[in-house]
């Protein structure tokens, strides 16, 4: 038994890190425009997976663009960033998942880049299905930014390969502080090899 278990872990760990290029493609269609995703599980596995969790059971489909983050919403804050927050369909938030350990780019060697994706978050290991998408770099989300006082950072698990104009479309779209009003409606998050 503990032979087969071992067997079924090499397998994966070999799917996720073996390849020399581990990149799952996923299209998000919105109400607004597609975007395009590169998924980088070679480097961020435990992320990459937690995500595809939620792509492949649906969870997205339905869901939502609920938050923008510009620099004149965030009065509060001294260090501002720029992106806009997504997550699963409210009607399943009573099934979202556990909480996951958080890879940090100071491990993984990504970068909150023009058009990275990456898990949001409260405290460190405690991300779970809603996600953002940052405009212009961002560093200070990375390890030891002060974004967050933890100096943790977040979870960088891809980029927009397309559809940058829509996350900026989505950004600049009529919100109350940071809450978009109404929200932009994802409609299907597919794994592009399955369409």
């Amino acid at each position: 038994m503990l032979t087969r278990m071992l067997m079924i872990a090499l397998v994966i760990t070999s799917a996720l890190h073996g390849a020399p290029d581990a990149t799952i493609h996923v299209l998000m269609v919105t109400e607004v425009g597609e975007i395009e995703l590169a998924l980088d599980a070679k480097h961020a596995p435990a992320t990459v997976t937690n995500f595809l969790r939620y792509v492949d059971g649906g969870f997205y489909q339905g869901g939502v663009f609920h938050r923008t983050v510009t620099p004149d919403n965030q009065p509060n804050n001294k260090i501002r960033i720029e992106v806009i927050q997504g997550g699963i369909n409210p009607a399943r938030t009573k099934e979202d998942g556990p909480e996951i350990a958080l890879e940090r780019t100071s491990v993984t060697g990504l970068r909150h880049f023009d058009g990275t994706i990456s898990m949001a978050r409260n405290g460190p290991d405690t991300a779970t299905s809603d996600f953002f998408i940052c405009i212009n770099d961002q560093p200070e989300l990375d390890f030891s930014g002060q974004r967050n006082p933890d100096g943790q950072g977040f979870a960088a698990f891809g980029k927009v390969l397309r559809g940058m104009d829509v996350v900026r479309s989505i950004q600049s779209a009529p919100a109350e502080d940071q809450s978009l009003t109404p929200v932009v409606v994802i409609l299907s998050v597919n794994r592009t090899d399955k369409l």
